[in-house]
């Protein structure tokens, strides 16, 4: 159990998530406008979006189709009858003044989401239920010293809000889970999870309480846009109601939000009930009611997601538990892999674990270097560079200097190696004569070594690499200078 130290004794931090994830979709829930990111504020604003009088709105099929998909990606229990609800709540960029959204029968219920945790540990954290909803525009507040503009460009587009049970017991927790979300919708293509655009927020619920006793009264973190960030707010949260409580105060519910420049979080108002927002059925939809039929066919046409994945990569790949959760986080990056690796199931296909560790530690990290992405460079120039490798066409540190190289120029491995005169030494005789050499200029440590010091093997080797300027055979190398050394 996961427990933070008080001055008067252990707490338990009790968080639950809301996630807005922005529906992939060309059209808005309710409307036939664009869905764009980035255009020119107000030119994507139906009639049914600004809320003119008369207009009624009009269900998205493909939204709906989404949302389904997202359930059952999240092994959640879809429900056939589900109906759309008014949130009543005024704000300068809501120009109907309620929100279309769904409350007590939502399209999608249960479901289970599991997390690998940094420990070894694997977690399932439930999900309460997703429901859809239309989004708000935005009050944008920097564009004039006293008036604030509004941009409609955003207001009706689909969202779906995952509401997650109060499983999570710490912040990296959290990001654990948020991160495994992202992914999965990712997969389904159901949202592209860019929280720097907005199109996934994050509500954080926070409590805390002695070990053993009933949940605490909670706060709610407002559109948090980073998993950093939700990390930050809710350990600064939590501290801030562990003090609270230990000076003798009450924790009051109410909504807050969190300065990412200062790292606190702070009151945006006391928190509203359900009945606040007046919920009622929206009187200008029908239910929705489902096919079961055509769920089934969503069913049977969803890709392969993190977890099968990662179980197959276990199986057949024979990798890791955390070399096959790294490669399979996201769905371009466990594809690269599986195409650098190449052959199918065959004995021609590349040495998978051989793979892995040059995609996860060389590759990402240049990329992240370089600023670049896994596109930057197509899988079959990099599986180039991995067969130079085997076929000790070049060293491994060499070719580390061909991939800076390759994601410079874009030019093939094999191009690079030659222009640059990297081609790793096989030639027996030329590793022979560099052999002797250093045992010869090495006398002193020789006969260490052969009186016992056997660590100094690892200096000789270094000592012959350096004098080929890295460019022999490790392997004729060890080979020859064991011979040389008499066998030891």
């Amino acid at each position: 159990m996961t427990t933070i130290q008080g001055k008067t004794g252990e707490w338990e931090v009790v968080i639950g998530l809301e996630i807005h994830a922005q529906v992939i979709s060309a059209a808005k829930l309710f409307s036939g406008a664009p869905t764009d990111f980035g255009a020119e504020a107000n030119t994507q604003v139906s009639f049914v979006d600004a809320a003119m009088p008369g207009m009624l709105p009009v269900i998205n099929e493909f939204c709906v189709e989404q949302a389904v998909r997202t359930g059952l990606g999240l092994k959640a229990e879809i429900n056939l009858y589900s109906v759309f609800d008014r949130k009543n709540y005024f704000y300068p960029d809501l120009p109907a003044g309620y929100q279309i959204s769904q409350y007590q029968q939502p399209i999608v219920g249960k479901g289970t989401v599991y997390l690998d945790l940094p420990n070894g540990e694997t977690r399932a954290v439930g999900i309460t239920r997703l429901h859809l909803e239309q989004d708000a525009g935005k009050s944008l507040h920097d564009q004039h010293p006293d008036l604030t503009y509004v941009d409609l460009n955003r207001c009706g587009i689909a969202l779906m809000e995952i509401v997650s049970e109060p499983d999570l017991r710490s912040a990296e927790e959290a990001g654990v889970y948020l991160r495994k979300l992202r992914s999965i919708l990712r997969y389904l293509g159901t949202c592209d999870g860019n929280m720097e655009q907005g199109s996934l927020r994050c509500d954080a619920n926070v409590s805390v309480r002695r070990p053993g006793e009933d949940y605490g009264t909670r706060s709610e973190i407002k559109n948090v846009n980073s998993i950093r960030f939700v990390q930050q707010a809710i350990e600064y949260e939590a501290r801030r109601q562990i003090e609270l409580r230990e000076e003798g105060g009450t924790v009051a519910q109410e909504t807050r939000l969190f300065d990412s420049r200062k790292g606190v979080t702070r009151l945006m108002r006391t928190k509203e009930e359900a009945h606040d927002y007046r919920y009622f059925p929206d009187p200008d939809l029908l239910p929705l009611i489902l096919d079961k039929e055509w769920v089934e066919k969503i069913k049977a046409g969803l890709p392969e997601l993190p977890d099968e994945k990662k179980a197959r990569f276990m199986a057949d790949y024979g990798l890791s538990a955390y070399d096959a959760g790294v490669l399979v986080a996201e769905r371009e990056t466990a594809d690269y892999y599986e195409a650098v690796v190449g052959g199918g199931g065959g004995e021609d296909r590349r040495d998978p674990k051989l793979v892995a560790n040059w995609v996860i530690n060389e590759l990402f990290g240049q990329l992240s270097k370089a600023g670049k992405s896994i596109n930057d460079i197509p899988p079959e120039r990099f599986a180039g560079l991995i067969d130079l490798v085997v076929e000790e066409k070049v060293s491994a540190r060499s070719a580390k200097e061909v991939l800076t190289v390759m994601l410079v120029t874009g030019k093939d491995a094999a191009r690079i190696v030659a222009e640059k005169g990297l081609e790793q030494v096989s030639d027996a005789g030329a590793i022979e004569a560099a052999v002797d050499r250093v045992l010869t200029d090495q006398a002193d440590e020789v006969a260490a070594y052969k009186a016992g010091k056997e660590k100094l093997f690892g200096f000789l080797m270094g000592q012959v690499m350096r004098a080929t300027q890295g460019k022999a055979s490790p392997k004729l190398v060890n080979e020859v200078l064991r011979k040389k050394l008499g066998g030891k």
